[in-house]
């Protein structure tokens, strides 16, 4: 049985059994209907969280417009130092939000643990980044002038984000954008709103210590009509969203019907090739994990096996000794691998995927099936990668075997999906490694060779191609979305020459 005291938990991040759902930091309010949170570890209702009007939202963005004004004249360096001391709570905090995560969510402890070790990893990224969000300086054709670009605050930032990372992607998106000098919005996903208003509760202590003003960091809880609050709002040049490819559409849609920006971190059919020169033993850890790790419900994920003809037999028998050894349960209990499903919503769409995998021709190397509640045994299955359900994306622990006989057929295999996110080769043979690696193999945003789809650092950008979106969000240069880019030209003669050499005398 699990040792954490969820009542301890809830206490140590200031959370009670009834919270407000609606934030500007240190205010909390919210006049809509409220929802319950219910754990999936157990069918529990953890606490209800009240929902946000139309006049909370306009509360909410008139207060973030107001603390914009004041947090973009801050130095970047100095805004560093405010989301280094929030990277400082999270650490002190980083057990309790950990445990929230896995009892709200459903993800094992050390995976709860470990997202909010992504924030803290995020936000020591920002911090020096804070000093850098480089411009550049070019050379002009008129004598006596000098050009360069720069990047300024973008405003206020919507975010919209997924249940299955509650606290993280948010924390991707607001360590970034707050040193960039915007302030951010949160709509969090209605069936993990506790943890955003723990996030908030540990954001009020750094601003009440710092005598920030309200609105840098605000929440506003509730289903996709409060999204569409945000979507809708021409005060918010830029809404970054993650979540499904229906609902990715949706946004970017009502985002680009207003001429706003949007970041777009869709869904994932993830693929491994396996090769007959591949490290079997790291392939089995990197597979499996990648298969049932927070039961199947990561973006990364992964769904398809991409196996030589040669090894289908031996790499099954492997597998299916490999989940036999999986244990399902309670994932605060660290003795178990696979925890439950969100809901009872989850539970239907995985049953009926294995339902469709055998209608279509599918044959099972491991069955799966419905425990009880939100609990399920992953499942694995030979397929071919041309079956509707293969090509979907399922937010559970199915994996897909797929053989293939050449390299080309395949990367063929591997990008003949409409998602494309990760991938991974598994191969000791370098020139395989480079095929997968060049412009002619993977067309996923995030390509790996021998480790697994999921699991990405926060130094590379993350994010994909084709319906997962486009948009990337973490490391590298992803901090650029969040500012807008203005060319300046400075002239430093007594005349006033043009361009291209064009006359204009009066």
């Amino acid at each position: 049985m699990a040792k954490v005291d969820i009542n301890k938990t809830l206490k140590a991040l200031h959370l009670k059994k009834n919270n407000y759902g609606v934030s500007t930091g240190q205010k909390h309010f919210g006049s809509g209907v409220p929802i319950t949170s219910y754990s999936p570890v157990d069918g529990s209702a953890i606490a209800t969280v009240s929902t946000s009007t139309l006049a909370d939202f306009n509360k909410v963005l008139k207060s973030s417009q107001s603390a914009f004004l004041t947090w973009r004249n801050m130095p970047a360096p100095k805004r560093g130092e405010i989301v280094r001391q929030y990277g400082e709570k999270l650490r002190k905090y980083k057990q309790p939000l950990g445990e929230l995560v896995t009892y709200e969510m459903g993800k094992s402890l050390q995976e709860g643990l470990g997202e909010v070790q992504e924030m803290i990893d995020i936000c020591d990224f920002a911090v020096g980044l804070s000093r850098q969000l480089y411009g550049l300086t070019m050379h002009s054709e008129r004598p006596e002038h000098r050009m360069y670009e720069q990047y300024h605050p973008l405003g206020v930032v919507g975010i919209i984000s997924a249940f299955n990372f509650p606290v993280a992607v948010w924390n991707w998106n607001t360590a970034l954008a707050w040193v960039c000098g915007d302030v951010c919005i949160w709509k969090p996903s209605e069936k993990a709103p506790l943890c955003s208003i723990a996030c908030q509760n540990i954001w009020a202590e750094v601003a009440k210590e710092n005598k920030l003003p309200e609105g840098i960091s605000n929440v506003i809880n509730g289903d996709y009509k409060v999204g569409q609050m945000m979507t809708t709002n021409k005060h918010i040049p830029l809404i970054s969203a993650t979540g499904s490819t229906r609902m990715g559409k949706v946004v970017g849609a009502a985002v680009a019907e207003r001429l706003g920006r949007s970041l777009l971190e869709l869904g994932g059919n993830n693929a491994i090739i396996i090769t007959p020169d591949a490290d079997l033993d790291m392939t089995i850890i990197g597979a499996v994990f990648g298969a049932v790790g927070t039961c199947g419900q990561r973006c990364t994920s992964t769904r398809r096996l991409i196996v030589h003809a040669s090894l289908v037999d031996k790499l099954g028998k492997r597998l299916k000794k490999a989940y036999s050894q999986l244990t399902i349960g309670n994932p605060l209990d660290e003795k178990n691998h696979v925890g439950p499903l969100i809901d009872s919503q989850a539970v239907d769409a995985y049953l009926n995927a294995l339902r469709a995998v055998k209608e279509q021709g599918g044959k099972f190397i491991v069955p799966g099936g419905h425990i009880e509640g939100c609990y399920v045994k992953p499942a694995i299955a030979l397929v071919n990668n041309d079956m509707d359900i293969v090509q979907r994306e399922t937010f559970a622990p199915i994996l897909y075997v797929i053989p293939y006989h050449d390299l080309d057929e395949a990367i063929a295999i591997q990008n003949d999906v409409p998602q494309g996110l990760s991938s991974a080769i598994m191969t000791t043979n370098m020139r395989e490694a480079e095929r997968f690696l060049s412009a002619s193999g993977s067309d996923c945003g995030i390509a790996n060779v021998n480790i697994g789809t999921s699991g990405a650092e926060i130094g590379g950008a993350f994010g994909g191609e084709k319906e997962t979106g486009g948009g990337r969000e973490s490391g590298s240069d992803a901090w650029k979305v969040y500012m807008r880019r203005q060319t300046n030209t400075i002239n430093y003669s007594t005349s006033l020459p043009l361009a291209q050499g064009i006359k204009f005398d009066i």
